[in-house]
């Protein structure tokens, strides 16, 4: 009896993997490769300036899991002190993912063979670096710790190719941008942090590829801020987690429009108990969640249909790991490759100014009453 119970158990198992192997698949049926970032212990509390105990967790590591066989799970970085936020190529065959080798070391930007295992260093560098992602070309962008008189010191997003050459500073703000990932029209889109007017506030900033036409796409609202990367879902939306309060406010799942992400922001999860720190979109709409049910619990990924509002059971959980990002490993459209009229050896450019008072062709001043620009004055940030 006791061994026909354990039995049924194991099928009850499978089948609930089984599940979640046919709602992962994006292209094609069958078994779909999950990549976990896992953060162990308590997570701490996130400073937005320095990414530190968000883009950097110390002991984080990246590990594997199949949906449908229950003892797949495999850690992929064993090598590394850290490891954390990976990124699939177009192929679904490679990742790039941030690692140290050994404490007091700073992050790297490393490659790995998902079939063999094999990784090489991509960018080595006296200072930190986080949240790469691949570009068409055969070029890839990151975040790195950048200090010097211009941006004092933030975090800035550098391009190069994949081999680490030709490398190349694209934004130079005193703002910091992080977890970066490359929309399906090709522009990147990151989480910048404010130096001012209100010093650690993030906002979500969209560029091209080589720093140019950078706009916001999305204000988080006062006292919140972004705490994931964003994900594009099939149907046009943008989601990600957002948290309340910098330190203890409930997390949820925020998602936009692609189309008019300033005025769009619906809260999925307000209604749910517990935190959202990350969300996967699915093929059949539903939604990857890391969530948990209380403070003292650790973050596991579960399904959650935002149709209904509803949460399923734990797809993976790890008794001493939090579970803060998940990636299928499989192959997936290549973002358009935007052209660039950069040079890189011109060192002047053209400043443009608007009118704020004129909108569709019309002013909305009196043309003898409204303010004239006379002058441009450029401003620095003091340290």
């Amino acid at each position: 009896m006791i061994r026909l119970t354990r039995i049924i158990s194991k099928i009850l198992t499978a089948g609930m993997v089984l599940f979640m192997t046919q709602s992962c698949g994006r292209n094609e049926p069958g078994p779909s490769l999950l990549i976990l970032t896992e953060a162990p212990g308590e997570l701490g509390t996130p400073d937005y300036l320095s990414g530190e105990s968000w883009r950097y967790i110390s002991g984080a590591r990246i590990s594997k899991f199949v949906p449908g066989k229950p003892r797949s799970p495999k850690v992929l970085t064993g090598d590394f002190q850290s490891a954390a936020f990976p990124h699939i190529s177009y192929d679904g065959r490679s990742m790039l993912f941030s690692a140290k080798e050994n404490e007091g070391e700073p992050w790297q930007i490393w490659e790995m063979n998902l079939k063999n295992g094999k990784y090489r260093k991509v960018i080595s560098s006296k200072d930190d670096c986080t949240d790469p992602s691949y570009l068409p070309g055969g070029r890839i962008i990151f975040s790195k710790r950048t200090v010097n008189d211009t941006v004092v010191n933030a975090h800035c997003v550098y391009m190069c190719k994949i081999d680490g050459s030709s490398l190349r500073q694209i934004t130079f703000s005193p703002a910091s941008y992080f977890a970066n990932c490359v929309l399906k029209d090709g522009r990147v889109l990151s989480v910048s942090t404010d130096v001012l007017p209100e010093k650690g506030r993030t906002m979500m900033m969209v560029m091209r590829p080589d720093g140019t036409k950078g706009d916001m796409m999305y204000r988080i609202p006062k006292g919140s801020n972004v705490v994931s990367r964003a994900c594009e879902t099939k149907d046009g939306k943008i989601v990600f987690a957002e948290s309340a309060n910098v330190s203890s406010g409930k997390k949820d799942i925020i998602s936009i429009s692609y189309n008019r992400p300033l005025y769009t922001r619906i809260n999925l999860t307000s209604d749910l108990e517990g935190d959202f720190i990350f969300a996967l979109p699915l093929e059949t709409g539903k939604l990857l969640v890391s969530h948990r049910t209380a403070t003292k619990d650790r973050y596991s990924i579960s399904e959650f249909d935002p149709v209904q509002g509803s949460i399923g059971q734990p797809v993976y959980s790890d008794p001493d790991y939090n579970i803060v990002e998940v990636i299928p490993a499989e192959e997936y459209q290549r973002p358009k490759n935007l052209p660039s009229e950069v040079d890189p050896e011109v060192k002047t450019g053209l400043i443009m100014c608007q009118d704020i008072n004129i909108h569709g062709f019309q002013s909305s001043l009196d043309s003898s009453t409204g303010p004239k620009a006379s002058r441009i004055e450029v401003l620095g940030v003091d340290s």
